[in-house]
């Protein structure tokens, strides 16, 4: 209850009575009298009355201080049933749906009774017609809410008792058998449970406890408490709590969790302090200690502003220890992961943007760290990030302009490369002879040109070098300008042709010099500083058509009919000699051979050609599709399905090239089946020359050379099916609304963060409660299925070899309501063993999560089993137990 009810007894009385003045003399008799006839829903509104004023003939009235009215708002009440004035034992009752309103308080009760001779207002619930009580006492402040059986308020003393009180505050649920009062903020409550179970009165499990002090939005104060788990008292007690509640991020310490490892022996995980910073940004640090040295830092940070930005930055940093100093085997090493993520609202500013999407590191840091297992970035090659800035100017013609740094590596060379920054600037396209208004038509009208320019850093090192000064002397620079002119007409009506001729102009801050050093018999390549350019032009044009081929069956016939799309295309490119930007250098010191190179050799951008090129290219595209009449027999079109997606051919032949003229042949084709279901794609590359002994490619023909007309140089072929058991219901599919299911499987399993397991490992969200299924089993097991298989050959020196054969599997199901169960593994016939493989588990225990999951051989071979209260308000009480692998430094 709140100080506020006084005001509203008061008011109540007021508007039963009337309205009355007091003199300081006498009080005159009520020319009114009082209404016998009870109102029936009714309600009104009262006015504000202040409090009496003392008036003598010795004070003037200017000099009278009116004090503050005792009501200082309108107030509502009403009921069903009636409002009856007993005025004998002065009591007002308000009964049925009885509701009184006064500012931002609202009660809410099915019998509310005001006794203003004891100053006192009692609520509490009524019977229904077969006996049950009903129309629980409702009272709300602002965001409190409190539901008890009945509540009986002292407005004189501001204090209340309230029964069986029900409330919420924040993410806890609140009940007591007696609840006292005793000013505006402070309760004290007996023979009390709090849980966060969204049923209360049932909850599957509580704290239980006789002493409370409980301040709403604050705290919760409490002595001896016990946990209760499904009514069973447990041996978990404490002897006092304090459990803060509040709407707001609060601070506090972040308990560790304990574990223990064959290699770094006992430890205590993911301990640290959380900083409520403010409402935009917080931080979590966190560290882990292990008995023989190891240890650990980390620093998370998530942060947003409303229609501007959000992100988070995670800074990881690992010392890990091997064996015992001393011993052989004995070995330290340090490791660091940065992962940062920002997004730009894209109202923010419709003109720029800036971005990021940062994962860097030590290569082996997730192949080595003891505190996650991250399967995907375990299996994974190569870590990549990109930060950028763009911005559009709106002039005639557009300009654009951006800054990116980038950065890939590979985690198993433990290469690295950087461009710090990428600097990209554009004019839009510009049409010099195109009407202002009309159709641009015709060869001349469509000419168009634009400028680019492309500025790089680009920086090429390795782990051991990264941010050291010897990843930036070997930097490159170097800047491109590109200006594209071209143009589209028809011919012959059926016909599209496009022509374009390409101007490049490259600088460059360092070239070199190769040449012979006598002291060390070898080629030198010497850096020359200082600013060079080159330029080069090219031209190109091509022309193409869409043909149509469309095969009608038999009327009645279920498939209707057949079309086949073709796109064929023929491109012709000529790029002249630039061989004045070649020299030439003595390779072994005689001085009887000489060799060509450019001083622009090793360039971001690359070189000039030395040799003329002189190409024509053919291309086929094809697609073919079918009619087929729908099973609806409502419908009156046919149904399109799609045969083939794609059936392309490609080869080019240079003509200026003295051998070797024809390149080879590359096939691709890809098609979906089983209702989008089965995707399979195919590629092989066709050679139509012959290869000597040694393997290399010789001038003379396959098919002359005592073989086929083309040579299987290459061939690969991949399959992935999906299927989920709402693909077996068309009206659960529509319900669903996302094709498949509407879950993307991971073939790598789930990553598993040990800092935070309260996550489902199925990537579900919690079920509202009226979504939470009733029945034991499910007759009908939802489930996700996917495979996928991939067959790579490969001929190239006639080694005739399946270089790779891989299937892998992932399932997810619902054994039951609550229970989950999921499995991602696979075999590779090659190498003739299993793939990575994880088993998981999942039980939703409503308030509480058990997961177990398993990965049984490999390198990362691990198990890990948690249980828990999801709440993060209570997510120190769990029992968390994992088994790491035993990852060895290298």
């Amino acid at each position: 209850m709140q100080r506020n009810l006084f005001y509203i007894v008061f008011l109540t009385i007021f508007l039963t009575l009337g309205k009355g003045k007091s003199y300081s003399q006498e009080i005159p008799k009520s020319s009114t009298s009082f209404p016998a006839k009870n109102q029936t829903n009714k309600e009104e509104t009262a006015p504000i009355i202040e409090e009496n004023l003392v008036v003598t003939d010795t004070v003037k009235m200017d000099s009278i201080i009116k004090k503050k009215p005792i009501i200082e708002s309108k107030i509502r009440r009403k009921a069903v049933d009636y409002e009856k004035i007993n005025q004998k034992k002065k009591q007002i009752t308000l009964y049925n749906q009885a509701e009184v309103y006064y500012q931002d308080i609202e009660l809410k009760s099915g019998i509310i009774v005001i006794d203003y001779q004891k100053n006192e207002v009692y609520a509490g619930r009524i019977k229904d017609s077969t006996g049950n009580y009903i129309q629980h006492p409702v009272f709300k402040q602002g965001a409190n809410v409190i539901e008890p059986d009945s509540i009986r308020f002292n407005f004189k003393t501001k204090k209340a008792k309230v029964w069986n009180s029900r409330t919420e505050q924040g993410e806890f649920r609140v009940k007591a058998a007696e609840t006292k009062r005793e000013n505006d903020s402070v309760y004290y409550m007996k023979g009390a449970r709090f849980t966060t179970a969204k049923d209360i009165d049932d909850p599957e499990y509580y704290f239980q406890t006789n002493k409370v002090k409980f301040v709403p939005g604050k705290k919760i104060v409490v002595g001896l408490t016990n946990m209760v788990i499904a009514d069973v008292p447990t041996p978990i007690a404490l002897p006092f709590a304090f459990f803060p509640m509040t709407e707001t991020s609060k601070s506090g310490i972040i308990m560790p969790t304990y574990n223990d490892s064959n290699l770094r022996g006992f430890s205590l995980q993911n301990g640290g302090y959380y900083f409520a910073l403010s409402d935009s940004y917080d931080l979590s640090a966190l560290g882990d200690y292990y008995t023989n040295g190891s240890y650990g830092m980390r620093l998370q940070s998530n942060y947003a502003k409303r229609y501007k930005f959000n992100g988070n930055l995670n800074l990881r940093y690992e010392n890990l220890v091997s064996s015992e100093r001393g011993f052989p085997d004995y070995s330290r090493t340090t490791i660091y992961n940065i992962q940062w993520s920002h997004a730009q609202d894209a109202k923010s500013n419709p003109s720029s943007r800036f971005s990021a999407s940062v994962n860097l590191g030590s290569s082996q840091y997730f192949r080595q760290s003891v505190n996650q297992i991250n399967n995907g970035s375990q299996l994974n090659n190569t870590l990549s990030s990109s930060i950028s800035y763009s911005k559009t100017f709106n002039s005639v013609p557009q300009v654009n302009l951006s800054l990116t740094a980038t950065h890939q590596q590979n985690t198993n060379t433990q290469e690295i490369n950087m461009t710090l920054p990428t600097l990209q600037a554009s004019v839009d396209r510009v049409f010099p002879f195109a009407p202002k208004d009309g159709i641009k038509k015709g060869f001349i009208k469509n000419i168009n040109f634009q400028y680019n320019l492309r500025g790089e850093n680009r920086i090429h090192t390795y782990d051991s070098l990264f941010f050291k000064p010897e990843m930036f002397r070997d930097a490159k620079i170097g800047f491109q300008h590109t200006i594209p002119l071209s143009t589209n007409f028809k011919l012959f009506k059926y016909f599209s042709a496009t022509s374009s001729v390409n101007y490049n102009e490259v600088w460059y801050f360092k070239t070199i010099q190769k040449e012979y050093v006598a002291s060390q018999n070898t080629v030198v390549d010497t850096e020359i500083p200082g600013f060079d350019a080159f330029r080069t032009y090219s031209f190109s044009t091509g022309v193409g058509t869409t043909i149509y081929g469309t095969f009608n069956f038999k009327k009645g016939k279920k498939l209707q009919a057949i079309r086949h799309v073709m796109r064929p295309n023929v491109t012709y490119s000529y790029t002249p000699s630039f061989s004045n930007y070649y020299d030439t250098y003595d390779p072994d010191g005689s001085g009887t051979i000489r060799k060509d190179y450019t001083r622009f050799d090793g360039g971001i951008f690359g070189a000039p050609g030395k040799n003329m090129s002189n190409i024509m290219s053919f291309s086929l595209n094809n697609t073919i599709e079918a009619k087929v009449t729908d099973k609806d027999s409502t419908k009156t079109e046919a149904r399109k399905i799609m045969l083939l997606n794609n059936l392309n051919f490609s080869t080019s032949y240079d003509l200026s090239a003295d051998s070797l003229r024809l390149a080879p042949m590359r096939i691709s084709a890809g098609t979906q089946l089983f209702k989008q279901k089965l995707d399979i794609n195919f590629a092989t590359t066709l050679d139509p020359y012959a290869i000597n002994n040694t393997g290399r490619r010789i001038d003379t023909w396959n098919i002359d050379n005592g073989g086929s007309l083309f040579r299987m140089t290459s061939s690969n072929i991949t399959m992935n099916y999906r299927f989920s058991s709402t693909d077996l219901d068309e009206k659960e599919k529509n319900k669903a609304g996302k094709q498949n299911g509407g879950r993307e499987d991971n073939l790598f399993g789930k990553n598993t963060d040990l800092s935070d397991r309260r996550e489902s490992q199925f990537g579900e969200e919690d079920k509202t409660e009226d979504e939470t299924p009733t029945e034991f089993f499910k007759y009908k097991l939802p489930f996700d299925l996917t495979f996928a298989y991939s067959l790579t050959y490969s001929n190239i020196n006639r080694e005739n070899k399946i270089t790779g054969n891989s299937l892998m599997v992932s399932m997810n199901t619902d054994l039951t309501p609550k229970w989950k169960i999921g499995v991602a593994t696979g075999y590779d016939f090659v190498q003739q063993g299993v793939t990575f493989t994880q088993l998981r588990f999942e039980r939703d225990l409503l308030s509480w999560r058990m997961d177990f999951n398993w990965s049984p051989f490999g390198e990362n071979a691990n198990w890990g089993f948690f249980i828990g209260i999801k709440s993060g308000v209570l997510s120190d009480i769990k029992w968390d137990k994992q088994r790491l692998p035993d990852r060895v430094l290298r």
